[in-house]
């Protein structure tokens, strides 16, 4: 059928039809928000990159672990910024360290929040890169026992899922067998991107020399990021995720229709931070721009993302 008789605004009058009709749509179980804990005790220390985002002691992890919880954000995505650093990132693993304090304090003190944890080393070694170097290159093989060590460590200090976050080859593998049980989410995904920029800031995990290229995925590639999903899943990763989100949808939705599993998406800080920068500055406004942004991640087919406005979207929604 066609004009006059087809006419799809019909379907567009009210707020009500809308909805009726709406193909894709926002819930808090669809989100998880990232969580920055710290040494010390009643810090809160805000972040200039990330407004609204803070580094925060465990008192202070817990206290908004609990504010989330009441809001109805069911997840919580944890990093450490610990005390000391050194070349193997040791302080990942310790189990009196930052992170794994945090675990135990927020499973004690809010018992109803899903705790996952970010498996990487960049926040803990003193050069900032994500393994164990040789030289001036991050050794991989070498890596792997030290990340399996640290997802441990995470697990038994009360973490439900381990993600990691390297990129190093073979990490998922070496993960699964020490977690045999353990949900693995897989940062399958993540591009050597321009918009995680803040994040480095909130996590002091900056390299202190090169970059991250060399275990990274090019921006221009989306043929390997399917290679880089199958492998991961051959090796046991029970999710897939994608990193960035919103300059990556393509990617997206070519994992969401290769693969059977859960995908999920990470809103990296670059991207909230555009959007809360423009909105600052009168260009835009936050509470929308931010709804349509996620909206176009779920509906690239998504099934979780990994946002810093989580707690906002509780009010939002």
């Amino acid at each position: 059928m066609s004009f006059p008789v087809t006419r799809l605004r019909r379907l567009r009058r009210t707020d009500a039809l809308r909805a009726l009709v709406r193909e894709t749509s926002l819930s808090l179980d669809d989100v998880v928000m990232p969580l920055f804990a710290c040494p010390g005790e009643g810090v809160v220390r805000p972040v200039e990159g990330l407004p609204g985002i803070a580094q925060r002691s465990v008192d202070e992890v817990v206290r908004e672990g609990a504010e989330l919880a009441r809001a109805g954000v069911r997840a919580v995505l944890l990093f450490g910024i610990p005390e000391e650093k050194d070349g193997e990132g040791s302080e990942a693993w310790n189990e009196d360290g930052i992170v794994q304090r945090a675990l135990r304090a927020l499973r004690a003190e809010v018992p109803g929040l899903t705790l996952l944890t970010d498996v990487c080393l960049c926040e803990y070694t003193d050069h900032g890169h994500c393994g164990v170097l040789d030289g001036d290159t991050v050794a991989n093989d070498e890596t792997l026992d030290l990340l399996a060590r640290t997802a441990v460590s995470h697990v038994e200090g009360g973490a439900e899922a381990v993600c990691p976050s390297d990129m190093m080859d073979g990490r998922v593998g070496a993960i699964r067998a020490v977690l045999p049980e353990t949900p693995i989410v897989s940062y399958a995904v993540k591009y050597a991107s321009a918009f995680y920029g803040p994040f480095r800031e909130v996590a002091e995990s900056a390299p202190s020399f090169g970059d991250r290229r060399g275990y990274q995925m090019d921006p221009a590639n989306i043929r390997e990021a399917l290679r880089e999903c199958a492998l991961d899943l051959e090796e046991g990763a029970d999710v897939l995720m994608v990193k960035p989100a919103l300059p990556y949808l393509d990617v997206i939705r070519s994992v969401r229709e290769r693969f059977d599993c859960p995908v999920w998406a990470y809103q990296v800080s670059g991207e909230y931070a555009m959007v809360r920068a423009a909105a600052e500055a009168g260009h835009l406004d936050e509470r929308a721009a931010a709804l349509e942004a996620l909206t176009a991640i779920k509906r690239a087919g998504a099934g979780t993302i990994v946002t810093y406005w989580a707690k906002d979207l509780a009010g939002w929604l």
